[in-house]
């Protein structure tokens, strides 16, 4: 690990203005992520800016929904009883990601901020066009059975590695920003990137500007699942992962939500599944005929690699699976 600069931010101002100043600088909370990027040699910061100081910790539910502020960890977040009753498909998420020693580290604001686990990525003797542009893709021809099926380029097939962002992209939520230009709203549709020709873009962060929250509007979904299927059942990343919203009301399915993860470089929204479920009898003798071809027509398009093609199959049986447990578990 490289030598660094540490030192702690006593407003979000500060922190917004020493960060501004210094574009080799980057912001640290649970570091549950970063410290690891940087013993890889991975990332290289001049210098850190711890943000925990700052009073971003809160989770606050008004008539228009739920705010939680970006220092709040993890696992808080997952146990709080405003989340767990209002948004109990977020609770789910952030209990299925990591460890549990690890979900007391990490913030809301650094799940969002996570980068790939890609094994190309964090290997620095391999290409890797998002660790450094312009020198390949090393997956692309490599072992990539955990890799993307939906919109990876040419540049970078990786996938995102967040449980959280996939409920959150499901519930429609917003990203609450602060920079030197004032604050911002970014839907969370729009955060994340896919890579196209700049895949060390992870996001649409512009420099200097700082995750304070997290807003996700009220609903009516009253059936919830988040599935994620993994090698192993502690501490593993997604294969594929599936979140599920549903509202469901005279024995009818009058909304819905979903979202995948573990199959392309940011949470992957399944928009014409959700329009397809709409107006569904929520009845375990007539459902499952329609809920096989919509979740057929939800793997259309997908592009595997050599290694990776099993997540066609898999991920329209946990699509299945994770709406069958949304409506009758």
């Amino acid at each position: 690990m490289i030598n660094f600069e540490y030192i702690r931010a006593a407003s979000a101002k500060g922190a917004i203005d020493a960060r501004t100043k210094n574009a080799a600088s980057q912001f640290i909370a649970g570091g549950t992520n970063l410290v690891d990027l940087m013993k890889k040699g991975v990332t290289t910061p001049q210098r850190l800016i711890d943000i925990n100081g700052l009073p971003l910790n809160t989770i606050t539910h008004d008539a228009k929904g739920l705010t939680i502020g970006a220092l709040v960890p993890n696992s808080a977040a997952a146990d709080h009883e405003l989340v767990k009753t209002k948004f109990p498909l977020l609770s789910m998420a952030l209990n299925a990601g990591a460890s549990a020693q690890l979900r007391n580290m990490a913030t809301v604001g650094g799940n969002i901020m996570q980068r790939t686990r890609c094994s190309y990525f964090y290997d620095t003797t391999m290409p890797c066009n998002k660790r450094q542009p312009g020198s390949g893709c090393g997956a692309k021809d490599g072992y990539n059975r955990m890799h993307a099926i939906f919109g990876a380029s040419d540049k970078c097939i990786a996938v995102h590695p967040s449980d959280m962002c996939v409920a959150l992209a499901a519930l429609n939520a917003t990203v609450l920003v602060s920079g030197s230009k004032g604050d911002k709203k970014i839907p969370f549709a729009d955060f994340h990137r896919l890579p196209g020709s700049t895949p060390e873009l992870d996001n649409n962060l512009q420099p200097g500007e700082l995750i304070t929250g997290v807003h996700l509007p009220a609903n009516n979904f009253n059936k919830y699942y988040y599935l994620k299927i993994r090698d192993r059942l502690s501490y593993a990343f997604a294969l594929v992962s599936v979140a599920v919203a549903l509202e469901v009301k005279d024995g009818v399915i009058k909304s819905a939500a979903m979202a995948m993860g573990g199959v392309a470089h940011k949470p992957w929204r399944l928009k014409e599944a959700e329009e397809r479920l709409v107006s569904l009898a929520a009845n375990k003798e007539t459902i499952g005929q329609p809920l096989e071809s919509i979740a057929t027509a939800a793997m259309q398009g997908a592009n595997t690699y050599a290694h990776n093609g099993y997540k066609v199959k898999l991920g329209k049986a946990a699509i299945r699976e994770a709406v069958t447990r949304a409506l009758f578990s």
